[in-house]
Order: C-alpha cells, then structure tokens, then sequence
C-alpha cells in the first residue's frame, strides 16, 4: 500500500483543502468490485462510495448510457427542455411507485429541496403562519454538509465553527416514537409542524437500525397530524437495503423521498426529491431550480439505472448475499456489535484492540477498502455485484486484523 504518495501529489498539500481524511491509498482505475492503486495493487471495495457504487466501477450498462449521450447532448440548461429528462422521470416514478420527480444533483440539495417543498406545502396548504414553519429531524442524523442541514445535526464535527444556524427544526430522539408524537402533540408549536424527516436506517451514525413498528409508528402519526414523512433514501434506497426503497420492508410509504448516490451509477452527481404530486406541485417556475438538475447526460446515466434496479437482481442480491454476510459478521471475535440492513453494516470495534481507524488502515494494507465511523464503527457496504466468494475474502480479512491487533 502506498504510504507515501506519489510524485505530484504534494499538489494535494499545496493546493488542496483538507476537509477529508482519507486512507493512504491512491486508486486509478476499478471493475466490479475491485480497485487498484498507482502501483497497482489490488483491493476489495467494501465501501463502494458509500452506497454510490451499488453497481460496481464502471458497469457495462452504465458506461454505455454515458458514452452514449456524451456523443450527443450533455447540457441545456432548464431554460429548454432536453429529449431524455422526460424518460428519466417517469423511468424513477415509475421504480418507486411515485407520482412527480424533481432532479437535482447532490444528496444534499436533494434534501435542501425537500426542506423548501415541505415549508411551501405548510404556507400554501396547511395554512401556517409565514415563516412559523417547523421540521422535526432525528438526533444522529446526517443529511448533509450545507449550512441548513448542519442547522439540525447534533454531530459537534459538523456543527461547530459554522454558526448562525437555520431555525425552524426540532430534533427527538431517533428510533422513539414516543417523542415523536410527544413532539407532533404536546409542544406549544406543534399546530406549526409540517413535516418530519429522517433516514429508514441512519448511514453515518453507523448503520442504526430503529426498532420494529417505528417506522410503521411514525406514519400513522403524520397522517394523523397532516404533517408530511420525507424519508432520506440516499444511502438506503436504490437497493441497499434489499428493496427498491428501504421503507418497503417496513410496508411504509412516505409523502416524499430523496435519492442520490446510487441514481448517478458512480458515474456522476444524480438526485431527486420524488412522491407526491400534490406536494411536489407546490413549486412554481423560477422559486426553485439548478442549472445542472436533469441534464441529459445525468437523466441517461439515471435511466439506465432504473433499467437495472427494475429487474429486482440487485434488491435480491442485497437481501441474500446481505444474509450471508451478516452471519459471518456476527461470528467474528472483536466485534461488540453488528448492525446491518440488506448488504450494509456497521461493526463495532473492541476498543481494547484499537480504533475504527486502526481496523481500517490495517484492512487496507491487506488489500479490503472500508470506511470508520464515529471512531468505533467500521462501515461496510459492498457493491451489490460482489460475489460470496469476495464476501469470503472481505470476512477472512477482517477477521485476520481483528485477530492480529489482539494479540499486539
């Protein structure tokens, strides 16, 4: 593994800002599942962009939808409209069984989106007070980095230093549906509330997974109180969880979703805010927009990923290899917990034997790529093309850096 990097890479010092830490590695090139570095060494990706790569490095299929549209047409601008967004949006409508899509390109804009859609539905429809409008958020919940979402986070990494902050949100405890509806009933502003948001399973907080009923739980008391349920899908959705949406396991539907990573096929910046057209409708012309949201080449890129995801390979594979994988998990010495949803994990590391961090610089030195969270939990989620055999080589691994670590 290279520790020291490259000629030409104390470019990266001299010119680059260090809001990353990343491992010591210099990758150039991927297939599948697999990696390799400027010497090239060879490495199992167990992260896959954090659920950006749910298709591997350069799928055939996806690379084709690209090189296809870059010979004809990259970018209009919303000021006219372009011959694959329409096919795009009924394409993502029609995989989530939803009813308007609205395409940006970044995860977090997609929530930003999400954010001024649910306030203009509150003012338009609901009737609130102007400017009174109120979102009740998870603690631990990430979102995003923009200045409103890290408003709401209660991560000290995210928050402190970038201050004033946006108002309007109002943070319960995830996973309690008690203080939700504590929240939705008895606070002085609950009447002002017009939406709640959340992840079905919380990525960055290290794959937490809420209780049974709690999603179910969470529904039924935003119809109940007219208030909208926008799911944050980002990391979730798209397959990642074993179904085309994670709420689908739950037999849940949100009033709205926000998808990325995964909608641009490792390829390109691709999001959406889709659901209800009665929500979504509220926009009008020229309060909302981006200049790059629905370009042709990301509505290409974003079709053929519907394309994929609509043969229901993907979500099954999530499901069975997921299975499998949480088991093999689950008997590895070193581990205080396991946490998983379809073919994602986070795995708690025994202090005694090191940090997340340690695991994972040691796991690339093997040749297994994975990510740490919250210093103690290491993140895992593989693309969903990975085979048992790769699976086997990622636990093998894992296990040996558990194993040696101990015994230093």
């Amino acid at each position: 593994m290279t520790t020291t990097l490259p000629g030409g890479f104390d470019l990266a010092e001299r010119h680059g800002v260090r809001n990353y830490a990343p491992l010591p590695v210099v990758l150039s090139h991927g297939d599948g599942a697999w990696v390799s570095d400027v010497d090239g060494k060879r490495y199992l990706d167990a992260l896959a962009g954090y659920s950006a790569l749910n298709f591997g490095h350069r799928h055939p299929a996806l690379v084709e939808a690209a090189h296809r549209q870059l010979d004809t047409l990259t970018l209009t601008a919303r000021a006219f409209h372009n011959d694959r967004l329409p096919a795009f949006q009924r394409d993502l409508a029609e995989l989530t069984a939803t009813e308007a899509v609205l395409p940006m390109n970044t995860g977090a804009e997609a929530v930003e989106s999400a954010i001024k859609v649910a306030r203009a539905w509150g003012y338009r429809v609901r009737g609130i007070r102007p400017g009174a409008a109120r979102i009740l958020v998870a603690g631990g919940n990430f979102h995003g980095r923009t200045t409103t979402v890290v408003s709401f986070s209660d991560d000290p990494v995210a928050r402190d230093d970038f201050g004033p902050f946006t108002p309007g949100f109002d943070r319960v405890p995830y996973g309690d549906a008690a203080a939700l509806e504590a929240a939705l009933t008895g606070s002085a502003r609950a009447d002002e509330t017009v939406a709640v948001l959340l992840e079905p399973v919380q990525g960055e907080a290290g794959v937490i997974v809420p209780p049974d009923g709690y999603l179910r739980t969470v529904r039924q008391l935003t119809a109940r109180h007219d208030v909208l349920l926008i799911c944050d899908e980002i990391q979730s959705g798209l397959g990642r969880a074993g179904a085309t949406l994670c709420t689908d396991l739950a037999g849940v539907r949100a009033d709205l979703y926000t998808l990325g990573k995964a909608l641009g096929g490792g390829i390109l910046p691709v999001s959406a805010v889709v659901g209800r057209r009665d929500v979504l409708g509220v926009l009008r012309p020229g309060e909302h927009g981006s200049t790059f949201g629905g370009n042709p080449l990301a509505a290409a890129v974003g079709s053929a990923v519907c394309a994929l995801l609509g043969t229901g390979q993907y979500q099954a594979a999530a499901r069975d290899l997921g299975a499998y994988l949480g088991e093999r998990l689950r008997a590895l010495p070193g581990l205080t917990a396991v946490r998983g949803a379809g073919l994602w994990f986070g795995c708690d590391v025994d202090p005694r034997l090191g940090t997340a961090r340690d695991v994972c610089v040691e796991l690339a030195r093997r040749g297994v790529l994975a990510k740490e969270t919250h210093g103690v939990t290491v993140r895992l989620s593989p693309p969903l093309v990975i085979t048992r055999e790769e699976l086997d080589v990622l636990v093998a691994t894992f296990g040996e850096v558990l194993r040696d670590l101990g015994t230093h």
